[in-house]
């Protein structure tokens, strides 16, 4: 099996039954590793891929294979790509990667010029998001949107955060401003290019 064998899409309205299986894998991936992770309703998730917000694979064969979705903050000014999930059956086969990247790509899209910023504990997901053009940053450079670290309080690590004052926590931060930030991957084709990429 390899990366060939899945389709990576732009979610919508038909793949929100599978927004239960999403969120079931989502909390028990985060409770298998022991690390924290907002929690994510089924509602929640089918209206991001309703909305366009979301990228969703498939192996050939129909089974779905892994998820994320965007979320904006602060008046659109920041999005963050959340809830990357893998199906256990199909991890390390690349499929983080490439939904990673059309997800970064998609955002790009849908909110021309806003930030993209990520919160991770996992080396896999600072890996690709360096490779696509993210750079670690402190927590001040990202949205002050109380909405945001709201979502945190489900997180085994929200009391951390709460004692540095939302100023640091286990995850690292990472940004990518299309103003100074370089794209370091091709554009795919089946996405069009916003004018201030062109």
């Amino acid at each position: 099996m390899t990366i060939d064998d899945f389709d990576v899409l732009v979610a919508t309205e038909e793949h929100t039954r599978f927004a239960q299986e999403i969120c079931t894998e989502m909390a028990e991936s985060a409770k298998a590793r022991g690390t924290g992770i907002a929690k994510r309703t089924p509602e929640y998730v089918a209206s991001k891929m309703r909305e366009g917000k979301a990228v969703v694979a498939f192996h050939k064969d129909g089974r779905w294979a892994g998820f994320s979705y965007i979320e904006s903050w602060g008046h659109s000014a920041y999005v963050a790509n959340s809830g990357l999930i893998i199906n256990p059956e199909f991890r390390k086969l690349g499929l983080a990667k490439a939904i990673k990247t059309k997800t970064f790509f998609l955002s790009l899209v849908k909110f021309p010029g806003a930030k993209l910023f990520g919160l991770t504990t996992g080396l896999p997901v600072m890996k690709i998001n360096n490779e696509l053009g993210y750079r670690p940053v402190i927590f001040a450079e990202l949205t002050d949107d109380e909405t945001f670290w709201k979502g945190c309080e489900s997180c085994v690590n929200f009391p951390i955060l709460q004692s540095k004052q939302h100023k640091n926590c286990l995850c690292t931060a990472m940004l990518f401003d299309p103003a100074v930030d370089s794209i370091r991957v091709p554009w795919p084709a089946d996405l069009p290019k916003p004018e201030n990429f062109k």
